[in-house]
């Protein structure tokens, strides 16, 4: 690799990953204002009154986003010495998932509704106005989903075996003459109990329905406190270091310890 292709790709990574710089400041700056106004043009398309007056101006608009936002997915990847795994990383899965929906548009009509996913990106802000402590925050929220995961794993295999044994109890007491006609529906009911939401598209009729239903409904109310017991708890026991917004030069991770030395992904020297 010669040496100015090696000093070209580390001004494009100081400029696209760091704020640190002018520059870099204000591209980040200009691409938060630019995914504002990409959702902005999708979210009008969706209105049938503005897309039947100005949709070949929005189509034109949101083609014109999509390849400006390629470009700079394409950049990305050549600023990194590492392009495949900030490519699989979350940020470059969501950088990907933020221009594929308008392209998908050419074989799936309607595809590019999804381009709302570049919301996503907004995340971004917190390290461009260097708001270091809420990147610690979430690191810590992320850290105590992570241990919680096996203990709300269990608790949504209790409640799945409760609306299901509950969905075909009240299949064999309802029957079909009451909208009960099969054991999904009843399923359906049941979580729609459960969760306490109450359509009231299906209802049960008999003393004995009514009876299991008050007690699903009470059951739901003692199961909604659970997941967030549990997150709380794993809450209170997390301890993340203060973090630092800069990002690997390798593979473009950001969120590593304030006196980090090395990438805690890649290995790449910060």
């Amino acid at each position: 690799m010669s040496r100015s292709f090696s000093d070209l790709r580390t001004r494009l990574h100081e400029i696209i990953f760091e704020a640190d710089t002018p520059e870099g400041r204000l591209f980040d700056v200009v691409l938060l204002l630019t995914i504002l106004s990409s959702v902005a043009v999708v979210l009008l398309e969706s209105v049938a009154e503005v897309r039947a007056r100005v949709g070949p101006t929005l189509r034109a608009l949101e083609w014109g986003f999509t390849i400006l936002f390629t470009i700079e997915y394409l950049l990305r990847l050549a600023s990194v010495g590492r392009p495949l795994r900030y490519a699989r990383s979350a940020f470059g899965l969501i950088d990907l998932l933020a221009i594929l929906p308008t392209y998908l548009s050419v074989f799936l009509p309607g595809a590019q509704s999804l381009l709302v996913v570049r919301l996503l990106r907004l995340l971004r802000i917190f390290r461009v106005l260097k708001l270091a402590e809420y990147l610690r925050e979430s690191r810590t929220l992320v850290q105590a989903l992570r241990a919680s995961r096996r203990k709300i794993a269990v608790f949504l295999l209790t409640v799945v075996t409760i609306v299901v044994v509950v969905g075909a109890m009240m299949y064999v007491i309802e029957g079909e003459r009451h909208g009960f006609t099969s054991i999904p529906l009843s399923i359906y009911w049941a979580i729609v109990t459960i969760t306490t939401v109450g359509y009231g598209d299906l209802a049960p009729a008999t003393t004995l329905g009514r009876a299991l239903s008050m007690l699903l409904m009470l059951t739901g109310y003692g199961i909604i406190a659970v997941p967030t017991g549990i997150v709380t708890v794993e809450l209170t026991r997390a301890s993340a270091q203060p973090i630092s917004t800069q990002a690997c030069p390798g593979c473009g991770i950001a969120g590593h310890e304030h006196d980090a030395v090395y990438c805690r992904r890649c290995g790449t020297r910060l």
